[in-house]
């Protein structure tokens, strides 16, 4: 980083001028993905690792006051493709990313904000990005957590999938 500049909300160590990745995920979500401005989804932090994603209560409540469980879903899938997407940009690769499987377990209720990290090995998404180069197709396995007082209150466990852009799946 830079002499005298602060770090910013997704700073990394693979890509150098990663200034802008958080503000542009979460722009990106908005755009592309109209859910998430209606659940309030944010970019808390990134970095090269981990991606932090933040959702308030309010328009997630259910009718106990607690996390509505399909907005807590939501944010998972939000956060687990942020990953992937993260993941692409900072190894300037470009795809198409589409979630096409998952598994979750609510094993406590959220009163809070939703706060969703997910956290990668650098190294094993270089090994599972590699077959993009070559195939044109990777699959990539991204875990997401949500803890409520200090205990774990979901796990999401998603397989996304990576197809190199062409000029078809641009078009669509």
């Amino acid at each position: 980083m830079p002499h005298g500049r602060a770090a910013t909300p997704c700073d990394t160590d693979l890509v150098n001028d990663v200034d802008a990745l958080g503000p542009e995920l979460q722009a990106t979500w908005r755009r592309e993905i109209p859910l998430a401005a209606a659940i309030g989804v944010e970019v808390s932090a990134c970095t090269s690792t981990e991606l932090v994603v933040r959702a308030p209560l309010t328009p997630n409540r259910n009718v106990h006051g607690t996390a509505f469980a399909g907005s807590l879903f939501s944010v998972c899938v939000l956060t687990g493709w942020g990953m992937a997407w993260l993941a692409l940009r900072q190894r300037g690769l470009d795809g198409t990313i589409v979630v096409a499987d998952s598994r979750i377990q609510y094993r406590k209720a959220v009163t809070g904000d939703l706060l969703c990290r997910c956290r990668v090995d650098a190294k094993v998404l270089d090994r599972q990005l590699a077959p993009l180069e070559t195939s044109g197709r990777a699959r990539i396995p991204i875990v997401c957590t949500i803890d409520a007082n200090d205990k774990r209150a979901v796990t999401f466990e998603g397989e996304y999938v990576v197809q190199r852009k062409t000029a078809r799946n641009e078009a669509e």
